[in-house]
């Protein structure tokens, strides 16, 4: 069954949670509290807790659920009639990790008063969007982040790693592996589908503290799994540096950038198509698919208003410049980490002859189709990943459905490192939040089609990110450290 200990306890998948499951649990005294979570406008977890005193009151809020005052958490919604309806989800539910008093924590949907699903939930937006692509193409959306963060320290290792060069270093040459190996295992233990943990390029000390670099990267599940094991994620290594002695003295930050000329932290996301539960990224001839190379198209196409839902604060843009192994064309490639799709290795190679020369005993090896991922490279943890996932499966439900995607595609093709090769030129990604928010105003008919994005959730990000007023920021902070230090901190814990 895996490390997810709910699921150990109920001997079965969570798809398979029933409320006769906690009504036993409850009954056997496994746990007496309930948390009820949702995502608020901010993005972050709001939590609605419940004593549990007899199993009747458990069985009617797994039921009936609660009233919530929508209008506290969503700017959409007017104090004149602001009452909105929360449902828990039971495969969601997990044993809360950081509670003293044994609690089992629930996702929830969230409905409007007529028992339809709340417009502006960003949840109902990125299922309302892997629904429209099923229904008109007939394939299913899958993806996976890569949650990369900064763990700042005043110990200093005894054997240090030279600066920008910490990718995939051990220890003793990296202070944050146990840290990080804690929240792993944390995280599993609540559902997230973590594929591996490593150090990351970025170590630099800096006014007597010691910046360490590390990426969670989890394996591909439906979108609306992907996002949530983000969130867990992101609470996880938080609540370890607040409730766990050892780690007090750690500072974790998600910051798109934190210092000129040093790795910033990026949020990765690798996405692919389904048929009938197969990958279709890779044809017979194990090439990129033409269903594959539609879904790029697809993508890059909206890739300009798509940096406002996965670009959302000024540092993000301190980013996204040149040499940084963060994009700024918007172009794909094949192994190519200067473009902003790229195509990793995918395992379409003679595996059986590769562990031949290693030694190892092995049996036949089929071809791993089911390995094949795209990835796109622009976001950072300041993005609303359940809108950005929403932005994503709209561009591949546009690629798909388009008939001009492959000539779009060939076009957009980049088979060289761009910063370094002359002759190859491509339109560029927005350099601020207010360049973002333009392009979102002047696409936003796009978004709004099929009634996916809600005008107010398009309202409200364009004036949120206009307000930054951050057009040119870049050059204007050039040079003034002062400034730019300032920035770095107002925006050290954005999301």
């Amino acid at each position: 069954m895996g490390k997810n200990l709910l699921e150990a306890a109920l001997s079965k998948e969570s798809r398979y949670f029933t409320k006769e499951d906690f009504l036993n649990l409850y009954l056997e005294g496994e746990f007496q509290m309930v948390n009820f979570h949702y995502i608020g406008g901010d993005l972050r977890i709001k939590t609605l807790t419940f004593y549990i005193d007899k199993p009747e009151y458990l069985e009617s809020i797994l039921t009936y659920g609660e009233r919530i005052d929508g209008s506290s958490v969503f700017e959409s919604i007017d104090t004149g009639s602001s009452d909105l309806y929360l449902l828990p989800v039971y495969r969601t539910a997990y044993f809360e990790p950081f509670e003293e008093i044994p609690t089992i924590g629930f996702f929830c949907r969230i409905f409007e008063a007529d028992g339809t699903p709340f417009r502006n939930s960003f949840v109902n937006i990125l299922i309302k969007a892997k629904e429209l692509l099923k229904k008109e193409t007939g394939y299913e959306f899958k993806a996976l982040g890569e949650l990369e963060y900064y763990i700042i320290s005043e110990e200093k290792p005894k054997y240090p790693t030279k600066e920008q060069k910490g990718y995939h270093a051990s220890e003793p040459f990296a202070l944050g592996g146990e840290f990080r190996k804690d929240a792993m295992e944390i995280i599993t233990n609540i559902g997230g589908t973590i594929k591996y943990g490593h150090t990351e390029v970025g170590t630099f000390y800096h006014e007597d503290k010691y910046y360490e670099q590390h990426e969670i990267e989890f394996l591909p599940t439906d979108p609306e799994e992907t996002a949530y094991s983000l969130l867990k994620a992101k609470w996880v290594l938080r609540n370890l540096t607040q409730k766990v002695e050892k780690y007090k003295d750690l500072i974790v930050t998600f910051a798109p950038k934190i210092a000129v000329g040093k790795a910033g932290s990026g949020l990765h996301f690798h996405f692919l198509l389904e048929k009938d539960g197969k990958n279709v990224m890779l044809d017979e001839n194990g090439k990129l698919s033409e269903v594959a190379r539609k879904m790029i198209s697809g993508v890059l196409g909206i890739a300009k208003p798509l940096s406002a839902f996965g670009n959302m604060v000024p540092v993000s843009y301190l980013r996204l410049v040149p040499h940084q192994e963060a994009p700024t064309s918007i172009c794909w490639g094949d192994r190519n980490r200067s473009v902003l799709i790229r195509v990793p290795l995918g395992w379409n190679v003679d595996i059986e002859k590769m562990q031949s020369m290693t030694g190892n005993d092995f049996d036949a090896i089929p071809r791993a189709d089911n390995k094949q991922t795209v990835e796109i490279r622009s976001a950072d943890n300041s993005a609303n990943f359940f809108l950005f996932l929403s932005g994503l499966i709209l561009g591949a439900y546009r690629g798909l459905t388009s008939d001009k995607s492959l000539e779009t595609s060939e076009k957009l093709y980049a088979p060289v490192n761009i910063f370094k090769e002359e002759g190859y030129e491509f339109d560029h990604l927005p350099a601020s939040c207010y360049e973002a928010a333009e392009e979102l105003e002047r696409n936003r008919a796009i978004f709004e089609e099929n009634g996916l994005f809600p005008a107010g959730i398009i309202d409200s990000t364009i004036k949120k990110l206009k307000a930054f007023n951050d057009k040119g920021l870049s050059e204007m902070l050039y040079g003034n450290k002062e400034s730019l230090k300032e920035l770095v901190d107002k925006y050290l814990h954005c999301g």
